[in-house]
């Protein structure tokens, strides 16, 4: 006789995370949150520089100055400098994290990592093909499909901080994990796409810096005075190399180890991220944007964004392309894995999430700068639609988030309440038999205090009740 058949349940996802990760998750977000704020300064200041009739002119002559030494090839602008040596520092971080994910976070978990992964690679591949449709149609240069493929993480966590969206842990996790996968597959493309010509010299000695920098991280080499000039001398290398120097910066970041070993707290790559992320965040990045993100802003020039099929494809790509890559092959993965999506949330959640994916500035930015060198008219315009299309994303985001931020503020006060006071949400509790003591006894003080008001207050009551018929006779004995 057969066995009877019993269904697999179905497999949940966008569900409550582990406290380990809910906190790194909290802590990583924060100084994101932090470094988005001043990103988002950055590039009103610089579109503030570079549109002033009075200052529009120190814009430019502060962005093309060179300096740096000529005999080692990098006598650079300023602007080159903020590109090619600041994000190289953010790269570095992205790194990191993406070892992070991949040796202790949700892409370690294959089932857990699907999901995040191919959200990503739709993600990137629909603004990819809307760009490429918009082109193709209008007779437009294909050169820069790459543009509207990346999310920039910090700046869609400054638009949750400035509209104050309460958004939960779970779908904070998902959009951070989704920006991880995407940094290292728009480093990919930068890599592959956008090399020049290649110095092998150079390059060998690049190679053979980051095989020094492995080699002293296994022998347990400390010291930033150690690790600090080595990796100027591998990103200078990488610079004269031909390939862009950001990925020396992401090659160091995924050699550092992420997984603590026995008796540590926290590993290494942890340590040096909690150190080198606000760097990134605070200084770099909003650096990189002050001189990337000041583009000449005029009805002409809006007005181009829409009617010039490159920017239009940017835009599009953003907007569109980014929202239905996501949410479908999120849609999909779920629809043919046979998962669910966690109760506490709905498909119109994840879709609001998908639509705060299309801002897209930093590797954006980036990228049109590399997709259309020596086209400086060009390259502005490309600049232009990334600020139109990620602020129309921004602003579509805000409105279907705030649909549900009732929902959202309910949920996080549910994922925060600490009734025993002992640091741990009480979610995570919920199997301690240790937890439900602590909570009984708590409860079983407020009863005891309930108790002792009720005692009093009858005892009050009695007390008025049995000076009331005194009180009558006293009335009575009066003269009629």
């Amino acid at each position: 006789m057969a066995a009877p058949r019993t269904d697999t349940p179905a497999r949940k996802f966008l569900g409550r995370l582990s406290l380990p990760e809910r906190n790194f998750v909290a802590d990583a977000l924060r100084t994101e949150t932090v470094g988005g704020v001043l990103l988002l300064l950055a590039a009103v200041a610089a579109l503030l520089w570079a549109n002033i009739p009075g200052l529009r002119g120190s814009y430019e002559s502060v962005g093309h100055f060179h300096l740096g030494p000529a005999s080692l090839g990098l006598n650079l602008s300023v602007e080159h400098w903020a590109a090619d040596g600041l994000l190289a520092v953010f790269f570095f971080v992205a790194g990191i994290e993406l070892k992070r994910e991949l040796v202790a976070g949700d892409l370690k978990d294959a089932r857990a990592a699907i999901l995040p992964v191919i959200a990503a690679l739709c993600g990137m591949a629909a603004p990819a093909v809307v760009y490429a449709l918009t082109n193709l149609v209008s007779d437009g240069s294909l050169g820069g499909w790459a543009v509207p493929t990346a999310t920039d993480i910090a700046f869609a966590l400054a638009v949750l901080a400035v509209i104050g969206t309460s958004l939960p842990s779970a779908l904070r996790a998902f959009l951070l994990t989704l920006a991880v996968v995407d940094d290292l597959f728009a480093i990919l493309i930068i890599a592959v796409f956008f090399t020049g010509n290649l110095n092998f010299a150079a390059l060998g000695g690049a190679a053979a810096g980051h095989v020094v920098f492995w080699l002293l991280l296994r022998k347990g080499v400390r010291g930033w005075y150690v690790y600090v000039p080595l990796a100027l001398v591998i990103w200078a290398l990488m610079y004269n190399s031909g390939v862009h120097a950001t990925i020396a910066g992401v090659a160091m970041g995924l050699m550092l180890r992420c997984a603590p070993h026995e008796g540590e707290k926290t590993s290494p790559g942890e340590r040096v991220e909690h150190l080198v992320r606000p760097l990134s965040a605070g200084l770099a990045v909003p650096l990189f944007a002050l001189f990337s993100a000041g583009v000449s802003v005029s009805g002409g020039a809006l007005a181009n964004v829409f009617t010039r099929p490159e920017t239009l494809g940017v835009v599009l790509g953003l907007v569109v392309g980014k929202t239905v890559g996501i949410f479908g092959g999120t849609w999909l993965t779920a629809r043919f894995t046979r998962a669910s999506l966690s109760e506490d949330l709905a498909w119109a959640d994840l879709f609001a999430v998908a639509t705060l994916a299309g801002i897209g500035f930093t590797v954006s930015l980036l990228i049109g700068e590399l997709a259309f060198t020596g086209d400086a008219a060009l390259t502005d315009e490309v600049k232009a639609s990334v600020l139109t299309g990620s602020l129309i994303a921004a602003i579509l985001a805000t409105v279907l988030l705030k649909i549900r931020n009732a929902r959202y503020r309910r949920l996080c006060e549910s994922e925060e309440r600490d009734d025993d006071l002992d640091g741990i949400p009480d979610v995570y509790e919920q199997d301690d038999p240790a937890y439900h003591l602590r909570m009984a006894e708590i409860h079983e003080r407020k009863a005891a205090e309930h108790r002792r008001l009720a005692e009093a207050k009858t005892a009050e009551q009695d007390g008025r009740l049995a000076e009331v018929p005194d009180r009558a006779g006293e009335q009575d004995s009066g003269p009629a």
